[in-house]
């Protein structure tokens, strides 16, 4: 293995770790708002990883501009949803949680 697939191969990897603590977030932490906050932030980091990781083996500039739109739709979408799902549980009476 050449150096740019070891290190093509950590990104991804990297990447399906920032997944799968975004989906122990979801599952661990107490409301919506905080479930939220860790799926949406993990999940795009985790897809900025693997993409990144992904350009590394691309051999087109085209195929890499496909790949970063990809990321860019996604983080988008996923930030708007997540700000749509906090907005309704709050218009629902949904309080955050606190210690007190």
């Amino acid at each position: 293995m050449n150096p740019l697939s070891v290190l093509s191969l950590l990104s991804i990897a990297t990447g399906a770790c920032f997944f799968v603590a975004g989906s122990v977030g979801m599952l661990r932490f107490p409301d919506a708002f905080t479930r939220l906050h860790a799926t949406t932030k993990a999940d795009n980091v985790g897809l900025g990883l693997v993409i990144v990781g992904l350009l590394l083996q691309t051999d087109s500039f085209y195929d890499g501009a496909k790949l970063v739109a990809v990321w860019l739709l996604v983080a988008q979408s996923g930030a708007a949803a997540c700000h749509l799902i906090a907005r309704a549980a709050l218009h629902r009476g949904v309080r955050p949680w606190s210690r007190t």
